[in-house]
């Protein structure tokens, strides 16, 4: 099940470069990334009403209250810039570039999560990065 929400995940993310490119015409970035923030807090919390797991509040430690936020923050900042970019470059040459969170991901995970690096995942980074610098020339 977890491939099936990734994979929306996807779908919705290439839909989202190309609604916001499109949205944000004539718009202050940081004013469309404040527009899209507040929608995106309306769908969460209205999720979290709609599945009952507000009653979970009180049981989120202090540890995970701080990367929560801390994952907020990068969160924002990842926002505020993406749509800069976007505001000033061509979407097909900007969401390759922000794609390159995937192999940054696999190294921070390596790095502080401990998670295994495999041959395949080093095959995999290389392609990525070698992808997005075709697509971006």
């Amino acid at each position: 099940m977890w491939f099936v929400f990734a994979l929306l995940s996807a779908v919705f993310a290439a839909l989202t470069s190309i609604l916001a490119k499109v949205g944000i015409d004539g718009v202050n970035s940081s004013l469309a990334t404040a527009i899209r923030t507040v929608v995106v807090v309306i769908m969460s919390w209205g999720m979290v009403f709609l599945t009952n797991a507000q009653g979970g509040i009180s049981d989120i430690s202090r540890k995970s209250w701080l990367f929560l936020i801390l994952s907020g923050l990068a969160t924002g900042a990842s926002w505020l810039c993406y749509y800069k970019a976007l505001q000033i470059g061509d979407a097909s040459k900007v969401v390759p570039i922000d794609k390159l969170s995937v192999v940054i991901t696999l190294v921070l995970a390596f790095v502080f999560l401990h998670e295994q690096f495999t041959f395949k995942s080093l095959i995999g980074c290389i392609l990525i990065g070698i992808g997005t610098l075709i697509m971006v020339l």
